[in-house]
């Protein structure tokens, strides 16, 4: 490792050692496109609308010159240092359209339940959180931009959120009643709404194997606001037999690592482990780690709490997570006692959707194939054995009394009565190759020649020929009679 991979393992490590921190993201400032309804600016000489039975805060960090502007019935307009507004002629500007207003979006769509809403503050490369760690945990110190103005929906949930400081507009509260009064000023309503009640107190995990986050039973509420977006349904994850870690909202594909811990084990310590010795290997480029203490399923007794360490696989690639996994679980053997851990089991999705499955079908068919072949070799014979099948050649003598074919309802017998005529009405000269019969032949019995049905136009009955057909199978006959 060069001197520049160690200065990087270096400030990762260090990362990992602070305080966890959450910084809300998004914001309500003006000269930000995504609050606009055109998720644009508005333009020089526009019209300016903002909600008005909302109560919000604006910051405004440029100038701007507009033709109309509404402003709310309860708000502020925060406005730094040369910033201002001016007034335009409607439609001075190419792109503005008179009667075309910029609206800006509703204040009030951002939830404190939205894991996307988050970042976390101390989080190295190559690990994430589950789902219901996105949001602020109770250990965690959250932060609102100190140079932007924001407003956090607080919606009812089953108990109060709970985290150990909130720092907002300059200050850093960690008491609940310096937080109250701040919630009950104006500053506090503009940046805060809802129901919910929010509570901080400065508790440090002092815990060194870890804390459980104790969002869980937010956790519907969390994963309600993360899918909204998607229609309230997860996607569908892309491998067979996906996992659904502890805290996760939808299943994912990977695997998922359980270690059983004593009272030495480290839970920063072991994180930064997986970082540095497995997760820079070039084997496992494309996976994610996440690594925090859990409630112990509750079939299991013999402890608390366990670790849970989540393997996700961010790629097409398949396969990786399942190998670092055993990886882990060879390290437990090797120096678990030396990190704490007791005991280790893992679970691994399957095979990535569509892998294979031109192969298996084409294995599939040719199965199919073979199965039919089979079935006929064996069972022809045996058919053919029983008498059940028969069948024989052309050349084969017919036997006596055999008949000699079948009765086409299309003709009737009437019609072989009558003499064949020639063209003249009479009889017909014979034809080249016969003779005429003689006293001394043998008299062979003659089937009626078949006659035309009713249905038959009349001018088929006295034409000089007649239509019938020749089998092939009884040609012989045939000809002899």
């Amino acid at each position: 490792m060069g001197a520049l991979g160690r200065v990087l393992l270096w400030l990762q490590l260090c990362a990992l050692t602070q305080a966890a921190s959450k910084l809300w993201v998004p914001n309500t400032d003006f000269e930000v496109a995504a609050n606009w309804s055109q998720n644009r600016t508005p333009c020089e000489g526009g019209a300016v609308e903002f909600p008005a039975d909302k109560m919000l805060s604006v910051l405004v960090r440029e100038s701007h010159a507009v033709s109309d502007l509404l402003l709310p019935l309860d708000g502020e307009l925060v406005l730094a240092s040369g910033a201002g507004f001016g007034i335009s002629d409607a439609g001075s500007h190419w792109g503005c359209g008179a009667g075309n207003p910029a609206v800006f979006r509703d204040p009030d769509r951002f939830s404190w339940y939205d894991p996307h809403l988050w970042r976390p503050g101390d989080e190295a490369p190559g690990l994430f959180s589950v789902d219901a760690e996105r949001v602020p945990c109770r250990h965690d110190d959250v932060v609102f931009p100190p140079s932007a103005s924001f407003r956090v929906g607080l919606g009812p949930g089953a108990g109060p959120v709970r985290v150990r400081s909130i720092s907002a507009l300059g200050r850093t509260f960690t008491s609940d009643e310096d937080l109250a009064a701040f919630l009950a000023s104006r500053a506090g309503r503009l940046g805060f709404h809802g129901p919910g009640v929010l509570s901080v107190g400065p508790e440090d995990c002092a815990d060194p194997s870890g804390c459980v986050c104790g969002n869980a039973e937010a956790q519907p509420r969390i994963c309600a606001a993360l899918l909204q977006p998607l229609g309230g349904r997860c996607p569908q994850a892309a491998c067979h037999g996906a996992l659904r870690p502890q805290g996760q909202c939808c299943d994912l594909c990977g695997a998922v690592v359980l270690l059983t811990h004593g009272p030495s084990f480290d839970l920063e310590r072991y994180r930064a482990r997986v970082l540095s010795t497995f997760l820079g290997l070039p084997q496992y480029q494309g996976l994610q780690v996440a690594v925090s203490k859990v409630p112990r399923s509750p079939r299991l007794r013999e402890a608390d709490t366990e670790i849970q360490v989540v393997l996700a696989e961010m790629g097409p690639e398949t396969g990786g997570a399942g190998r670092l996994a055993r990886a882990l679980l060879a390290d437990v053997a090797e120096h678990g006692e030396a990190l704490g851990v007791l005991a280790a089991t893992m679970r691994e999705s399957g095979a990535h959707v569509g892998v294979g499955s031109a192969a298996g079908l084409a294995g599939g068919v040719a199965a199919s194939l073979l199965l039919a072949l089979l079935v006929l070799l064996v069972a022809l014979p045996l058919l053919r054995r029983a008498g059940r099948l028969r069948w024989r050649r052309r050349e084969e003598e017919v036997p006596a009394g055999a008949p000699l074919g079948f009765h086409n309802p299309v003709f009737d017998v009437a019609a072989s009565k009558e003499p064949v005529r020639g063209r003249e009405g009479g009889p017909g000269p014979p034809r080249a190759g016969t003779r005429r019969p003689t006293p001394l032949d043998p008299v062979t019995p003659q089937q009626p020649r078949p006659r035309l049905l009713s249905g038959t136009p009349k001018a088929a009955t006295g034409s000089t020929s007649h239509s019938y057909f020749v089998n092939p199978l009884f040609a012989g006959a045939e000809a002899e009679a």
